[in-house]
């Protein structure tokens, strides 16, 4: 049999690592999918570290051509996707006296959009049980006014990852998004390790009493 596959989309350094490096141990091979080719590559070598094989692709996210495209040769290299883990967001500091139409467009674009364009690009690949995840923010709740498209990103978010898991759930395929409800920290419980892990098991919910929010507050 061949092993599971976890796409993280968005990977990098942070909670993305985390999560690649949780899923490898439990004996995913991993497909990679972010901007920059040295965070990829340095994560795809911790990543085969574990025993896992790796596939990465460095693309803009935004593009929907080439994330297609991207997503598409690893599903075919690694031969399934089994679960999809969306990460990015954009930060930008302005508030809503300052932030432009534009601006607030590109931002929902990357921290929303590409979900859309990555769960199209994976769902050839996903069979029943399969998982889509998602990093939200209590700024979906609580946002700063200073950064105020984000907020925006994280409420839409999570109102699509629940439009997800209706629309796949007749097909035995799951999504869920985690709220981080405390700012990322290199010690206690909101380390990306710790937030890796409530992805983790957010990802392996009982069906039978499926969430497709689920909370994480340390």
């Amino acid at each position: 049999m061949t092993r599971p596959v976890i796409l993280v989309v968005g990977a990098g350094p942070g909670v993305s690592r985390s999560v690649a490096l949780r899923f490898a141990r439990e004996g995913y091979d991993v497909g990679l999918v972010g901007l920059d080719p040295d965070p990829l590559q340095a994560l795809a070598a911790e990543v085969e570290e574990t025993g896992a094989t790796s596939v990465q692709a460095a693309v803009d996210i935004t593009d929907e051509a080439a994330t297609r495209s991207a997503i598409t040769r690893i599903g075919q290299r690694l031969g399934r996707i089994d679960v999809v883990h969306f990460n990015p967001s954009a930060f930008r500091e302005a508030d809503p006296l300052e932030l432009t139409v534009a601006g607030l467009l590109e931002d929902v674009a990357l921290g929303v959009g590409a979900l859309l364009t990555a769960v199209q690009a994976a769902r050839p690949f996903l069979q029943p049980g399969g998982r889509v995840t998602a990093t939200g923010s209590m700024a979906a709740d609580k946002p700063w006014h200073r950064a105020a498209s984000l907020g925006v990103q994280k409420a839409g978010l999570r109102n699509l990852v629940g439009s997800l898991d209706r629309t796949l759930k007749p097909e035995g395929i799951r999504a869920v998004s985690v709220t981080v409800r405390g700012a990322l920290a290199t010690e206690g419980p909101f380390t990306p390790d710790r937030v890796a892990e409530a992805i983790w098991g957010a990802a392996h919910q009982d069906e039978e009493s499926w969430q497709s929010a689920v909370d994480y507050a340390g």
